[in-house]
């Protein structure tokens, strides 16, 4: 039996099943998201290393560029919130609620210039992903041993104020898709207070209405995206970072309620009783 008649059937197959499955749908929509992320990250490499000759934060903007692409492909629309906040030219902590994979594109969105990541070491062996994201300056920890992250942190708090950085953090630790914010690390935290930069919260709404992993459904959707105010941290030390860390979390978890349309799997309603914080 020749290939390419096998190869036509198998699409079909493939197409139809799409057709009637919500769930191999979502898996369809979840493997060419993965293929984009391989598939751009090599392309935009590549792109990076013409234009910049190697690692740098200017790579960045390289890389947001073609990942903002992404969302035609889904039919999603992000309605970014006073996007002004991020934009001040000064270094700052950027602290965001972690969702899902599709969290990048909402960071891509919206990222400011001059502005990287912190993100787990096992990312760097992602073959294209890791090296694009190497290329663009983040910084990776080993979650593993805790001596060599806090090393890490150490000398991007030094780095963040001579080279005025923006680093962007996930508090939460890990993807959380459970309606509500998990409790925050306190990482972030210490390292906007031992550098005494502002700290900017950004709050995407739930993901739920249009992509669920335990429903297993993907559609298209809208994502809305709140920039807190600047919560400053001059003159703070490290104990004040309890209470900075509860008043971070208790302001975007408000905006988060607020701001996502779905009934959250906790009984809470999204928007019920809490106003956005300001």
């Amino acid at each position: 039996m020749e290939l390419w008649p096998c190869l036509a059937a198998a699409l079909l197959l493939l197409l139809l099943l799409v057709q009637l499955s919500r769930a191999a749908e979502f898996y369809a929509k979840v493997a060419l998201y993965c293929a984009l992320c391989f598939t751009v990250s090599a392309v935009a490499s590549l792109v990076c290393l013409l234009r910049h000759g190697g690692r740098t934060v200017e790579n960045m903007s390289i890389i947001s560029w073609f990942v903002r692409s992404f969302k035609y492909f889904y039919g999603l629309r992000f309605e970014v919130r006073d996007p002004r906040r991020l934009q001040e030219a000064r270094p700052c902590v950027i602290v965001s609620n972690h969702q899902s994979i599709l969290d990048m594109m909402g960071l891509m969105e919206v990222l400011p210039e001059r502005c990287v990541q912190i993100a787990k070491r096992e990312l760097l062996f992602l073959g294209p992903v890791g090296l694009i994201m190497y290329l663009g300056g983040v910084f990776f920890i080993n979650r593993q041993r805790s001596s060599t992250a806090m090393t890490v942190m150490a000398d991007l708090g030094e780095r963040m104020v001579r080279e005025n950085l923006k680093v962007w953090i996930y508090p939460e630790g890990t993807r959380n898709d459970n309606g509500d914010l998990l409790p925050f690390k306190k990482g972030a935290f210490y390292l906007a207070v031992q550098a005494q930069v502002p700290i900017v919260p950004v709050v995407y709404s739930s993901f739920s209405s249009f992509y669920n992993t335990r429903k297993k459904f993907f559609t298209s959707g809208t994502v809305t995206v709140q920039v807190l105010e600047a919560i400053p941290t001059s003159g703070l030390t490290v104990a004040d970072v309890p209470a900075l860390v509860d008043t971070c979390h208790r302001a975007m978890r408000t905006t988060f309620l607020h701001i996502s349309k779905t009934p959250q799997e906790n009984g809470a309603t999204a928007g019920s009783g809490v106003q956005p914080a300001q």
